[in-house]
């Protein structure tokens, strides 16, 4: 059984050798966790100048914070003796195994990143992704928030949103309506045209530039189709759309224009 001068001299020792390590290590560690908040708010300060969004912002400080924390701790280790090659192949399998658990979540956080970083859309955005439609509430790391018109809440993955096609709606501040209207065969296509061209003059919000388009696009089964294209602002077109429709309807029938639709004759025989 050992003696209590030996465990002390043992202890003594240990104290001589792994002492200053330790005093060192933890001083290094202060000193590195004081200097990373000074490089975050440093980095936050440049990235406020480059007026960045809030959400890119946040995101960018606090990688920037993670990726030099773990930095700093891997030297601490290294300061305190442990070897640095068993340490690191412990974390890298670590990360491995925690990568394939969550590969679903990286891929969605990857995706966050993706559309941080090249800005296909932004808050306020009224977008067409993943068979949804909605207002971009919210870009957050993994989704993305939308809201419909009728007020419903979709969250959407941000890794397929970033890898399938999208529709932006609010990126050209000028939209094209699309309107076509069908009239009998027996009415008068160049009436109608008149009609459609007057509409179109007497709306202010109809834009003069470029032209608007009338003309007769198909000869259907019971109708004549007219096709008509006008350009209007994009906060414009939905008012544009619905005020016109009932304006057509109305004006078609004080002139006398009649507006087909499908019928079917039933024949009886006894």
């Amino acid at each position: 059984m050992e003696s209590v001068e030996s465990i002390s001299e043992k202890i003594y020792d240990v104290i001589l050798t792994f002492g200053p390590r330790l005093i060192g290590a933890i001083i290094t560690l202060l000193i590195g966790w004081w200097i990373i908040k000074m490089i975050q708010k440093a980095a936050r300060k440049g990235f406020d100048k480059r007026d960045m969004e809030a959400s890119l912002k946040g995101f960018l400080n606090s990688m920037i914070g993670i990726l030099l924390k773990m930095m700093l701790i891997i030297s601490v280790v290294g300061m305190m003796g442990v070897e640095m090659t068993s340490f690191i192949a412990v974390l890298g399998a670590a990360g491995l195994a925690v990568g394939m658990a969550l590969s679903g979540t990286l891929q969605n956080f990857a995706g966050g990143v993706m559309i941080l970083l090249f800005k296909p859309f932004k808050a306020g955005d009224y977008i067409d992704a993943q068979g949804h439609s909605g207002s971009v509430s919210e870009i957050q790391i993994f989704n993305t928030i939308l809201k419909t018109p009728d007020n419903k809440t979709i969250i959407i993955p941000n890794g397929g949103l970033s890898t399938s096609s999208m529709v932006n709606y609010s990126t050209e501040p000028r939209r094209r309506v699309d309107f076509v209207f069908g009239i009998g065969y027996g009415d008068d296509v160049d009436k109608a045209k008149k009609i459609l061209l007057a509409l179109i003059d007497k709306d202010e919000r109809i834009l003069k530039d470029p032209e608007p388009f009338v003309a007769v696009s198909e000869l259907a089964d019971s109708s004549v189709n007219m096709v008509v294209r006008v350009w209007a602002e994009a906060s414009d077109y939905w008012a544009i759309f619905f005020d016109f429709n009932e304006e057509v309807y109305k004006t078609f029938n004080l002139e006398g224009i009649n507006i087909p639709f499908p019928q079917m004759d039933v024949h009886i025989q006894k």
